[in-house]
């Protein structure tokens, strides 16, 4: 399988830190110390720089704008950004993981604002997964596990999980993913009263 492109910008800090870690990455990281980024097409690329280069980042043609996310220190101001595209630092890797890998999958729905799944809608934007009688609001985590869930043609098992929606293989406790699929499938049995809208199996969770 082809790893989408994390490119870090004048932050050789993140990337040593990153590359010590990139067997376990569900993406590929590449680093540019200088202006060099204007040599590349990166439109489909997430980069991840510090906040002081937002206007010479902002002023690239070669770069999509909206999949940038700033590394804030205190006392910057991140209301000129959208929400999703920042984070405060220092930062655990775990939370920085887990940023990339929302806008990895969001990557995938850009054109889209609602996708159909079974019997259901699910709007991207309100986070609002709905039938005909109801609907219940999803928090970031249980759209990005029924994005994947849906795009995959195998059932799941908690290691691919792991990996493609947390980002990280690695010492990621089991129990954190079995949480998160336990509470979406209460949801789901408890409004629409359907138990079989995530299946879970030997191999692991599937949407069928």
């Amino acid at each position: 399988m082809i790893k989408n492109n994390i490119v870090i910008f004048k932050c050789n800090s993140l990337y040593q830190i990153l590359s010590e870690i990139k067997n376990n990455l569900s993406f590929e990281i590449k680093n540019f110390i200088s202006d060099e980024l204007d040599k590349k097409d990166l439109t489909n690329s997430i980069i991840l720089s510090k906040f002081i280069h937002r206007d010479s980042l902002h002023q690239k043609k070669n770069i999509n704008k909206n999949k940038i996310i700033f590394l804030l220190k205190k006392g910057e101001d991140p209301s000129i950004v959208n929400e999703n595209q920042y984070i405060f630092y220092p930062f655990y890797i775990y939370d920085l993981l887990e940023k990339i890998n929302i806008e990895l999958i969001k990557q995938r729905y850009n054109y889209q604002s609602s996708v159909n799944i079974l019997d259901y809608s699910l709007d991207l934007n309100s986070k609002i997964i709905s039938n005909k009688e109801n609907e219940i609001k999803l928090t970031e985590r249980e759209v990005e596990i029924i994005l994947f869930l849906k795009e995959s043609h195998n059932p799941q098992n908690v290691n691919a999980l792991q990996n493609k929606v947390w980002g990280y293989s690695a010492e990621l406790e089991t129990h954190t993913v079995e949480t998160h699929i336990y509470r979406l499938r209460k949801k789901i049995a408890d409004v629409f009263k359907d138990k079989n809208f995530i299946v879970s199996s030997d191999d692991g969770y599937s949407i069928k």
